[in-house]
């Protein structure tokens, strides 16, 4: 026999064996699984980070990793926290935003058969085993922070450049709203957002290169598509995306930027580059839009795709209409045409209602129609024209409905399901499944939106015509990212959640 086929028959000889449950069927949840801390104690990550942000919160504080998730051989992954938590009001200036450094951590999901006869089929088990900081080896802007102070206590909020920048000499990004680089903190125009130079960083969807030796994280200030060395967590190269996915000014305040009257054109404000996907070949970036660009009009329901080749930076783009969601928050490839894509509404837990569309849709990116040069105008025969070039879709799996079934209540489903990626294979009863895994961006405020959550879902093999990306392993020591006590200072940790 050969010996592919024989370990899969000993692998499926071992669920068999150990699996007390019946028989798994096609988009069943079979685990769920909370990350709520570290060996560093609960609600700490790994970044080593000690000391406080701007208002007074841990700089190394564990939350929001379900932002972006990605597969990263085994039972890795690799999940992103966005620009950090700012749900506690102290500056509006810079919408409460601090210098929270960029970081993405490696986890571990464990998945195995449950056989004591109750509950789900598979218990899951995540372990958080190490946090990488993002930095850049060339020059940041950063805020400078003047006539900013502190809208509590009037005291100066000072730059946007996090203290670790000079005890380590280095570049880092991080999650501040004035970081890119304007002598006025108040948001006098600046340079296009997209401009690789600005320090600010939103990270949202992240996928692991096929060597297993970087990480591809998309961001929504920019947007940008940064790739980082996955040892050191410095950034390899910046994607040049196209010109009118940007906006031509940018404002420390979100609202102020997005009223603006100089920005006819690009991404909404906190609703830039969300998802992120890569084809199993490991030679393209698929990365969604969250919202209708300006030009595209808010209510047209067009959201822009953006494929990258990952070697030549050759990008096109491509429309995708939703369907009863209002925005997008991750695509995950299937083969090299074929994608899923999570969309969704801003209800459910952390919102304070009850959750009602968060659907994942099959989408074909072969012969579909490139939209980079079509502008909408804002007139409704453009924007049909554009409904009318949208990919084709179709519903794959409705995960409010799968939650519902059992017993999770729409009041207490994640607002932001938002991070979603294939995992290991596995055997049940005889049938091969791919695992698919389901992850909530919390906003950094467990108290309000609930723990870090994984779910996972079943998704039968058969008809899919899925592809794995073959990503080699590659030793990534955790002490790389332990900086010990030296790291002191840090300036503002705050807590304002983001808008959907």
């Amino acid at each position: 026999m050969h010996k592919k086929l024989l370990l899969s028959a000993v692998i499926a000889s071992l669920c068999a064996a150990t699996s007390a449950h019946a028989a798994i069927t096609s988009g069943q949840l079979i685990a769920i699984g909370s990350l709520s801390g570290s060996s560093a104690g609960i609600n700490k990550d790994l970044s080593g980070l000690t000391g406080l942000l701007e208002n007074g919160v841990a700089g190394n504080f564990l939350g929001g990793i379900g932002s972006g998730l990605a597969y990263a051989g085994g039972n890795t992954f690799i999940a992103t926290p966005d620009r950090g938590p700012n749900a506690t009001a102290y500056n509006a200036l810079v919408d409460d935003t601090s210098s929270y450094i960029s970081r993405f951590h490696t986890i571990t999901l464990d998945l195995t058969a449950n056989t004591s006869g109750t509950g789900l089929a598979y218990n899951l088990m995540p372990t958080l085993t190490a946090t990488t900081l993002l930095s850049s080896a060339t020059t940041l802007n950063y805020g400078t922070g003047a006539g900013l102070g502190n809208q509590i206590d009037g005291t100066p909020l000072g730059s946007g450049a996090p203290t670790l920048n000079l005890t380590n000499s280095t570049n880092y990004f991080s999650g501040r709203s004035d970081n890119f680089g304007t002598a006025n903190a108040l948001g006098a125009p600046n340079s296009t957002s997209a401009n690789p130079s600005n320090a600010r960083f939103d990270p949202e969807g992240v996928r692991v290169s096929n060597d297993g030796k970087s990480v591809f994280i998309s961001d929504e200030y920019g947007p940008y598509v940064n790739q980082f060395d996955r040892a050191t967590g410095e950034r390899i190269k910046s994607f040049a995306l196209p010109a009118n996915l940007a906006i031509a000014h940018e404002f420390a305040v979100g609202a102020t930027e997005q009223l603006a009257t100089q920005n006819t054109s690009g991404r909404v404000t906190n609703k830039g580059m969300e998802g992120l996907a890569i084809t199993p070949d490991g030679t393209t970036l698929v990365g969604m839009m969250q919202a209708p660009l300006l030009q595209d009009v808010k209510n047209s329901g067009n959201v822009r795709i953006v494929t990258i080749d990952i070697a030549t930076g050759t990008t096109h783009e491509y429309a995708y209409h939703l369907t009863t969601g209002s925005g997008v928050s991750e695509i995950v490839a299937i083969n090299n045409h074929e994608f899923l894509v999570d969309e969704r509404d801003g209800s459910g837990l952390g919102n304070g209602d009850s959750a009602v569309v968060k659907q994942l849709f099959k989408i074909d990116l072969t012969n579909a129609t490139d939209v980079t040069n079509f502008s909408a105008n804002g007139t409704p025969a453009a924007k049909n024209a554009l409904t009318a070039a949208a990919v084709q879709k179709t519903l794959f799996l409705d995960v409010a409905s799968k939650l519902n079934a059992n017993g999770i209540t729409s009041a207490n489903i994640p607002a932001k399901i938002e991070g979603v990626a294939f995992g290991q294979d596995i055997y049940d009863n005889g049938a091969l499944f791919h695992t698919l895994y389901v992850a909530n961006d919390n906003d950094f405020v467990p108290g309000v939106a609930g723990a870090n959550q994984f779910y996972v879902f079943a998704v039968a093999d058969a008809g899919l015509n899925f592809q794995a990306q073959q990503i080699s392993a590659v030793p990534v020591p955790a002490a790389a990212w332990l900086f010990g006590t030296a790291l002191i200072g840090l300036t503002g940790f705050a807590r304002k959640r983001k808008t959907v």
